[in-house]
């Protein structure tokens, strides 16, 4: 059982929903991130998920990728990233997800990086590029550690929903839309059907993300799932002139409204 599950059911017995905020770690630097995590924690976050920077990002629109470039500029690699959550670790249980794409996972070494997951304290992954048809050939792998495996399906999924969510764990990473990451302003999808088809086939808590970017948005979702992701419009709060202090404060300002709109 990791940090992610005892979170939602916490949630759960409390009737809360649960607010995801996603950004780049090393992004602008490695000890803001750490700070970042801390505080996001205090102003209400309940999982906090890391991107990890890559040079072909291809399910991240302009804000993330020029995030994740701040971030290649500072030499951030993975075992980098570890050593942060380690150090994270030493203050806070907030359950900690990375997104990344399966290529770093492969040249890492698949096995060696989940061990390295598991000792370091990272609770979930999020592999945008990784289909549930070859996802199947890791599958002892994947259950072989304490990591959760977080599948993602998006609205136009169909008939594979079923065995994308299939033995999953940790939460459903619901798209909102079609296309890549990014502030919309609004939403086409008809998300009672869409979270009705992703819970026929599963228990596993379904979070809404992608696009989702102010407080009124995360309101309007509420109901449809067991909380939302929100990424783009986070690192843009982080991209505001001043000091590190002003951009903390003003990112957890933003956290806390989110969260009072999941109420």
């Amino acid at each position: 059982m990791t940090r992610i599950k005892d979170k939602f059911e916490t949630l759960k017995n409390n009737g809360g929903k649960a607010l995801v905020p996603f950004f780049v770690a090393g992004d602008p630097d490695m000890q803001t991130t750490y700070e970042l995590v801390l505080e996001m924690e205090k102003a209400g976050a309940d999982i906090i998920e890391l991107g990890i920077p890559y040079t072909d990002p291809l399910a991240d629109g302009p804000v993330i990728q020029a995030a994740a470039a701040r971030a290649l500029k500072n030499n951030v690699n993975l075992s980098d990233i570890l050593g942060l959550v380690r150090r994270l670790r030493e203050k806070t249980q907030v359950p900690i997800a990375f997104l990344l794409y399966f290529n770093c996972v492969l040249q890492y070494g698949v096995e060696r990086f989940l061990a390295d997951c598991e000792a370091n304290g990272v609770d979930g992954l999020v592999i945008p590029d990784l289909p549930f048809e070859e996802k199947k050939q890791y599958e002892k792998l994947f259950c072989k550690y304490n990591v959760d495996i977080i599948p993602l399906v998006t609205p136009v999924s169909g008939e594979r929903i079923a065995g994308i969510v299939k033995n999953s764990s940790g939460f459903i990473y619901c798209v909102t839309s079609t296309g890549i990451t990014g502030v919309r302003d609004k939403f086409a999808t008809d998300f009672e059907e869409f979270l009705g088809q992703v819970k026929e086939h599963t228990d596993t808590p379904r979070l809404l993300g992608f696009g989702i970017s102010t407080p009124e948005q995360a309101a309007g979702l509420k109901d449809y799932s067991e909380g939302v992701i929100v990424g783009s419009a986070v690192v843009k709060k982080m991209d505001i002139k001043g000091s590190k202090q002003e951009m903390i404060q003003s990112v957890c300002a933003f956290i806390a409204e989110l969260k009072q709109a999941l109420k």
